[in-house]
């Protein structure tokens, strides 16, 4: 099943709720913005509050709603000042009259005015007031000046209207809006894709706790494969997409082993991390932590945080996210001692264990709904071809790719652009996203991975019983 397309997923959008009746509106079309997966932060008027309440804008998008332009965030921050440089869209709707003269003038009284005087994202204006109000010179006059400021207006609709007359004047279909949105922002990179540039997200997870009672295996970084004591072949991973995985699935209730080479990003403290420097290490940890302990041999390894609870249920883990960068090849011979710096080196290097075909013979035997859930990565440089092959010599469930050539998607960075790869279906290419999106949105793929399982599971079970009573299986 295709992934539901999510237009603005990844983006920040400002949300600008002004003192008009159509206030109401904002609020689902804050709900839509954030189905088309953007995340939203609610700037309202003080009139405004006085139609809606902040605390339902809170609880849509998970922001705290700025109503003052004075306020600070928890950080100190200004509220406004963070929304307008991080935002990749400012929406206003509905926009009175009042508000619409004073941004036509740079009056910024208000966190809306304000966070539009200073911001250089695009800004999208639905008016909603009474017809007369809509063409009187002077309203009309400010709507053509924010035209020239490059602003997007949708123009309102005929309709009924608060004044209890039908007119020209009422907010423009949501539909609209949402559209209009998207047209503005097109292709432009993502402004702040860094969650620490953007105002900060309210507690709670961003997801259903769909994954409580899973065990979900997660491989981060780089392997290092030694040359000598000292020096080694690795590669540039820094862990990003796989910590991101990790933090995510313990957001939705999962319990989660992390298996980490080299990183740079610090793991999260609730996860069992185990600590694998090889791509031998890092294999026989993957045996153990997905098929039992008795799998495999004892990597040299290092553990943190709660320890794991014991299982026993075959295989030992739900889930095995294979994110890391595992070395391809190895020194044949890597020396005991530190070798002397000479004029050349030579290397013979030897293929490491594919991890995960590896794990595919082990699995073999066991019918696909015992089988965990299995996501490849696969890193390519310019091309993503080889990807398919590698989804069916991996015998994993589905295979994220991506070109570490692409700017803003490569090692080391907060965003990630990816393709992916299942069996019998087409490429499904994904936008430039937050790595955090990413990790969310493989998992959604998961879960409904997992509820097939379960139903087919179920299912047999069900058949079980009614062959074993005689009123069901073949003499059905």
């Amino acid at each position: 099943m295709s992934e539901p397309t999510r237009r603005l997923a990844g983006r920040l959008i400002g949300l600008g709720v002004t003192g008009s009746i159509a206030a109401y509106k904002a609020i689902e079309l804050a709900r839509r913005l954030v189905e088309e997966g953007a995340e939203v932060v609610a700037m309202l008027t003080p009139s405004a509050t006085r139609f809606v309440a902040p605390l339902t804008f809170e609880a849509l998008t998970r922001h705290a709603v700025d109503t003052d332009v004075l306020e600070l965030l928890p950080d100190g921050r200004i509220g406004h000042i963070v929304v307008a440089d991080a935002a990749d869209a400012i929406v206003v709707a509905p926009a009175t009259a009042h508000w619409l003269g004073a941004m036509a003038h740079g009056l910024a009284g208000d966190p809306v005015s304000a966070a539009c005087l200073a911001t250089k994202a695009p800004v999208v204006v639905a008016p909603a007031m009474d017809g007369d109000m809509y063409r009187h010179p002077a309203t009309v006059a400010n709507v053509a000046r924010l035209r020239e400021f490059g602003y997007r207006i949708v123009e309102p609709e005929v309709g009924p209207l608060a004044s209890g007359q039908v007119g020209l004047g009422r907010l423009a279909e949501l539909d609209r809006i949402v559209e209009a949105v998207v047209e503005a922002i097109g292709e432009r990179p993502i402004r702040a894709p860094d969650p620490t540039l953007r105002p900060p997200l309210a507690a709670g997870p961003p997801r259903p706790e769909d994954l409580t009672g899973r065990r979900v295996v997660v491989t981060a970084g780089g392997t290092a494969e030694p040359i000598d004591p000292v020096r080694f072949i690795g590669n540039r991973s820094s862990g990003r997409m796989g910590i991101a995985v990790a933090e995510a699935a313990l957001a939705r209730g999962a319990e989660v082993t992390l298996i980490v080479g080299r990183i740079e990003v610090p793991p999260p403290e609730a996860a069992h991390v185990i600590q694998a420097e090889t791509a031998a290490d890092m294999a026989a940890a993957v045996y153990r932590a997905v098929l039992g302990p008795t799998a495999g041999a004892t990597p040299d390894s290092t553990t943190e945080g709660p320890p794991l609870a014991p299982t026993s249920r075959a295989p030992a883990a739900d889930v095995l996210v294979m994110a890391a960068a595992v070395a391809d090849f190895r020194p044949a011979r890597p020396a005991a001692r530190k070798l002397p710096r000479s004029e050349r080196l030579v290397l013979e290097l030897e293929p490491t264990e594919d991890i995960l075909a590896g794990l595919a013979e082990r699995l073999a035997d066991r019918p696909h709904r015992e089988r965990p859930v299995v996501v490849a990565f696969a890193a390519e440089t310019g091309d993503l071809g080889r990807a398919a092959a590698k989804l069916a010599a991996k015998g994993a469930d589905f295979l994220v790719a991506n070109d570490v050539l692409a700017p803003d998607a490569g090692f080391g960075v907060a965003t990630n652009r990816v393709t992916i790869f299942a069996p019998d279906a087409p490429p499904e290419p994904w936008p430039l996203l937050p790595k955090r999106e990413v990790a969310e949105r493989i998992l959604d793929r998961v879960v409904r991975l997992l509820d097939e399982r379960s139903v087919q599971a179920g299912e047999l079970a069900g058949a079980g019983r009614r062959d074993s009573s005689g009123n069901g299986g073949a003499h059905r």
